[in-house]
């Protein structure tokens, strides 16, 4: 059985383009979720990036998914209040992260490599 590294940032890795394997295991939860997240905002045509330091802070406001939603939706995105309510959106964006992260531990997450959803192009909600 091959021996798991851990990430340490002075690897020859990009930051943003390790995988999941590459961090300790503690990690993998939060960095498959953190990933959901992501491909649920390039599904909804939001072009949102949650990065690490990001999600962190997120998770320090709320545990509560909806709430750390609603919570970056009035701190970041407040443009969209305007036209959506912000509970409503964020049990969209939670449900679809949902689906995802299913998906992603249904498949095996961990054999996969991470997708950087920022790269990614798609339609803007609104645009």
């Amino acid at each position: 059985m091959p021996i798991r590294k851990t990430f340490d940032a002075r690897h020859s890795i990009s930051r943003r383009n390790f995988m999941i394997d590459d961090l300790p295991i503690q990690y993998w939860s939060s960095e498959t979720e953190r990933n959901a997240y992501n491909a649920a905002f390039y599904e909804l045509g939001l072009r949102w990036h949650w990065d690490r330091e990001v999600y962190c802070q997120l998770l320090r406001e709320s545990q509560d998914g909806v709430e750390r939603i609603c919570h970056y939706l009035r701190t970041h995105q407040p443009h969209l209040l305007r036209a959506y309510d912000a509970k409503f959106l964020a049990e969209v964006i939670e449900q679809k992260k949902e689906e995802h992260q299913k998906r992603e531990l249904d498949a095996g997450a961990m054999k996969r490599r991470y997708f950087n959803w920022a790269e990614t192009r798609g339609a803007e909600l609104g645009a």
